[in-house]
């Protein structure tokens, strides 16, 4: 099972969002975890490597299981752990190979084109108190079959 770790940086009320050249979809920085590395590790790294800034203030805020289905079967799944910084230091990359890199508003975070379960995590991260766990099905080309969320 695929590790990713995620990390969705908030200052002056704006998020700091990859946008992904495959579907011009909006994600938080992040992924694969690297051998040994701790959950914390791995998304401070990812963050680094894709924004070229350090994130400050950094927490852990959701925990997901993520399935992919083809016709009832389960084809792929990962463990999905996103983090929130309250501020950066540097400036970011304009563009990376991983996509272009723009400051939002938290509130752009309801209509900008995603996957859906990462507007549930995205808006919870920004907004909410406490930690999210939960699943999310899709299918193979990311339309959301189902969801279960907890919150702590």
């Amino acid at each position: 099972m695929q590790r990713i770790a995620n990390l969705l940086a908030i200052q002056d009320g704006k998020v700091l969002l990859l946008q992904k050249p495959r579907r011009g979809w909006y994600v938080a920085p992040g992924g694969k975890m690297e051998s040994g590395e701790s959950i914390y590790e791995a998304a401070v790294r990812e963050f680094k490597e894709e924004t070229n800034v350090t994130p400050s203030n950094v927490q852990l805020k959701a925990v997901y299981t993520i399935i992919i289905k083809e016709d009832d079967a389960v084809v792929d799944e990962w463990m999905l752990f996103t983090f929130v910084a309250r501020g950066v230091e540097g400036t970011p990359f304009d563009e990376t190979r991983e996509g272009k890199l723009e400051w939002h508003t938290i509130e752009d975070l309801d209509k900008l084109p995603m996957a859906e379960g990462d507007r549930t995590n995205l808006l919870f991260a920004a907004l909410k108190e406490g930690i999210q766990y939960g699943t999310f099905e899709y299918t193979k080309d990311f339309k959301l079959l189902s969801s279960r969320i907890q919150t702590s």
